[in-house]
């Protein structure tokens, strides 16, 4: 059995599918591009597919991931360009590679998100992330089924900034638009509970009283494994990458799928 791990987008209007929503067109694509997939056993087989930490709805996302598992091998690029044809344009399969090491999900330790605030002044951002960095403490308030929950988004957060200059279009963040707005950085951990930037923008309204006049513009650039030493998130396919390398190099023959 072979495991295939892709990265894949969210953006445009695409942003608002919910993850369950994903779920079904990402079948259906599989149905279209005909790939030998592996089945749950059961009376309700259902594709093995594994989702690692969806973004939420209404945010864009250049960095979601999923596994899946194939009764026969095909070459991870293939795959990925027929997936990428049969998605609605605005969920895009970028990155496809053979799963040569374990613990996908394990890597998923952190998210770099980029909050645009249109209409809020940077020098008034600037103002509101001093003052979050500053707190010990951020105490935010979530509905959740159970009723409100109040918790301490701060520990999460390992760094929030807003760029010193006004910038007016990012090509990897949703929604560019070519009127000045305030941008932030934000890296944060994946904690439980998780701490969404939806909170850290609740967090900058309790400690900054910085309140949007329009919805924020929520980008993940990237989400990994955290490291320490550095302060970046690192590529989870990285790993696979550098073992199907090390097979190649070892053995030509080894890490050759067979042809499509």
């Amino acid at each position: 059995m072979q495991r295939i791990r892709l990265r894949y987008t969210k953006r445009g209007r695409l942003r608002f599918t919910s993850h369950r929503d994903f779920q079904r067109a990402f079948e259906r694509a599989l149905r279209r591009a005909e790939v030998p997939m592996a089945y749950s056993a059961g009376f309700t087989p259902h594709p093995k597919v594994s989702y690692a930490n969806a973004a939420p709805t209404g945010t864009g996302s250049e960095a979601e991931y999923l596994e899946i598992a194939l009764t026969e091998p095909r070459d991870p690029e293939q795959l990925r360009a027929l997936l990428d044809e049969s998605l609605p344009t605005g969920l895009d399969v970028v990155e496809a590679v053979e799963a040569r090491t374990s613990g996908l999900a394990d890597r998923l330790t952190a998210s770099v998100w980029e909050l645009r605030l249109d209409g809020v002044d940077p020098a008034e951002a600037r103002r509101a992330v001093e003052a979050f960095n500053a707190a010990e403490t951020v105490e935010v308030q979530r509905l959740t089924k159970n009723g409100v929950r109040t918790f301490d988004a701060r520990p999460a957060v390992v760094s929030l900034e807003s760029p010193d200059r006004t910038e007016t279009h990012s090509s990897q963040a949703d929604r560019p638009t070519d009127q000045p707005c305030a941008i932030l950085r934000l890296v944060v951990r994946h904690v439980t509970p998780a701490v969404r930037p939806d909170d850290v923008l609740s967090g900058l309204r309790a400690v900054a009283d910085l309140a949007p006049p329009v919805p924020a513009a929520v980008t993940r650039l990237a989400q990994g494994l955290f490291d320490e030493e550095t302060g970046t998130v690192t590529d989870p396919l990285a790993p696979d990458r550098e073992a199907a390398e090390a097979l190649s190099t070892a053995d030509p023959t080894a890490a050759a799928p067979a042809p499509a």
